[in-house]
């Protein structure tokens, strides 16, 4: 069993999943955000008429909640949140598959890589 596995098995599917719950200790860590805040908007967003009966969605609701909460905080806003997401977006369909997406591979929004 490795670090990142459980009696049931991984804990961690992808590793932006374990990316995206180490942000969430960090900011915590920093004093950034507050234990009970998150809690609130992940309950908010498992909860949501949109999120999987299952929890098959779980992490995407994570970073939903991770979001909301840094734009809602002022930590960053929504249109950086966006920005930087449409930017992964533009890496990985410039990436070949098997190769790490990087977000140095963005060929930015005028298909010209940054």
């Amino acid at each position: 069993m490795n670090l990142h596995e459980g009696a049931d098995g991984p804990a961690f599917e992808e590793p932006w999943q374990a990316q995206a719950f180490a942000m969430v200790v960090q900011l915590n860590e920093q004093g950034l955000l507050d234990w009970s805040d998150w809690a609130e908007a992940l309950s908010a967003e498992l909860g949501s008429p949109g999120a999987a009966a299952d929890g098959s969605d779980y992490y995407e609701c994570w970073l939903a909640a991770l979001e909301k909460l840094l734009a809602a905080q002022g930590i960053v806003s929504g249109s950086q949140i966006g920005s930087v997401a449409e930017a992964w977006r533009r890496a990985a369909h410039a990436t070949p598959h098997g190769s790490p997406i990087l977000l140095e591979n963005d060929p930015g929004p005028d298909g010209e890589t940054q």
